[in-house]
């Protein structure tokens, strides 16, 4: 004769728990067949981190920043896919977090990730209605990235309007986007160079100032292209026309490695491709 077995409550609920979690991990946006980066660090979907901190996800987006900032980083491309994946969340958690938003324009958006960051930053522009600064980085990196001149000026009057300070400056900057009336690159070197300036965090100091460095051999390939075709009354066909004519000696070292491209005749920052990572 067969035994009446009482399973313990506990039992069902841990069983519970375990398909729960199991079924939000493998349902979550963020999760691509793994949890852990190509460099074994793991990244928690958002779902299962609200679920680990009570249902709190302002504490859950705290911690997660506070565990992003005291992880090394070295910058290669599994280090890329780390902080994608892990800002990624925190900005799911709390897209008004400050912390992030900032780290995520100065080692996204200005590291070959730079939809990412911007969606990271849109979400904080939207979110913190009184802060004029993720308004002012998503303008700027619309412009600068997308050439997306009529976003970039919305954006910049945001930024404008909640500001007390900088209000007319962004003004002028929104109008002089209308215009076209800007050299991108330069104006993006001052613009990394004021953030590098400003920042108190030694890594991310560094981490700016690798984007400065980076941002001048994209200005030394435009400066030998213009004369280039000053020169030769042509346009430029390929990268290796400015060597065999003797403007440049070598292709500049990204110190970032990610390099530049030559598209439509024009040299560009090399971005990363992220599967997924479309900007909203």
């Amino acid at each position: 004769m067969l035994r009446n077995f009482n399973i313990p409550t506990a039992s069902i609920a841990l069983s519970g728990l375990l398909l729960f979690l199991y079924a939000v991990l493998m349902q979550s946006s963020d999760y691509k067949g793994s949890s852990l980066d190509s460099g074994g660090r793991v990244v928690i979907p958002a779902p299962i981190l609200l679920f680990l901190y009570g249902g709190d996800r302002f504490f859950a987006a705290n911690m997660e920043t506070a565990r992003l900032a005291a992880t090394g980083v070295d910058f290669g491309q599994a280090d890329m896919d780390y902080l994608v994946r892990a800002q990624a969340v925190v900005s799911e958690l709390n897209p008004c977090h400050e912390d992030n938003y900032y780290l995520a324009n100065g080692f996204l958006t200005w590291g070959g990730a730079d939809q990412v960051g911007s969606s990271i930053l849109k979400r904080a522009a939207s979110c913190r209605f009184w802060d004029e600064y993720p308004a002012f980085f998503y303008g700027f990196n619309q412009f600068f990235f997308e050439k997306n001149l009529e976003q970039a000026s919305l954006y910049l009057e945001m930024a404008a309007r909640r500001s007390s300070q900088n209000a007319a400056s962004f003004r002028k900057f929104a109008i002089m986007i209308r215009a076209e009336q800007i050299e991108d690159a330069e104006l993006a070197i001052k613009f990394v160079e004021s953030e590098r300036d400003k920042s108190a965090d030694a890594k991310l100091k560094d981490m700016l100032n690798k984007r400065v460095m980076r941002l001048k051999g994209l200005v030394l390939l435009r400066d030998a292209q213009r004369r280039f075709e000053l020169l030769r009354g042509k346009k430029l066909e390929s990268p290796e026309e400015l060597l065999e004519a003797g403007l440049i000696d070598t292709l500049p070292d990204d110190p970032l490695r990610l390099g530049y491209e030559f598209i439509d005749h024009r040299f560009v920052l090399r971005q990363i491709k992220f599967s997924g990572a479309e900007e909203e």
